[in-house]
């Protein structure tokens, strides 16, 4: 099963030099790296990155995390996915740009 993270350039840039990341500020302060289904994904994108533009959608295959994923309750008593260790290069199934068209996200066709 694929899981989503949204990153801004810099986060993902920082990922790619570094080979791991333990996440955006919401990730540091919350302990934990926070992820999305691919149902769970446009919401996220509208709620906590509202008209930014260059942001990189990747996608990260859950059996891949292990142990250290864990399904936890969270808005609306919906399950998101969090990652407790840090995001390696190489969790990353694929990862592309997330255009920001008409002040909405436009997500890959056929997300999964």
């Amino acid at each position: 099963m694929l899981i989503y993270k949204i990153f801004r350039a810099d986060e993902w840039q920082a990922l790619r030099e570094a080979g791991t990341s333990t996440g955006a500020p919401v990730d540091l302060s919350d302990g934990y790296i926070h992820f999305s289904t691919a149902e769970q994904a446009p919401e996220t994108a509208a709620k906590h990155f509202a008209g930014e533009d260059g942001l990189m959608l990747l996608a990260i295959e859950t059996n891949r995390l292990g142990d250290a994923l864990k399904w936890e309750t969270s808005r609306g008593g919906a399950l998101f996915p969090h990652l407790y260790r840090e995001l390696r290069l190489e969790d990353v199934h694929w990862a592309q740009p997330l255009p920001l068209e008409s002040g909405a996200h436009q997500f890959p066709a056929g997300l999964s």
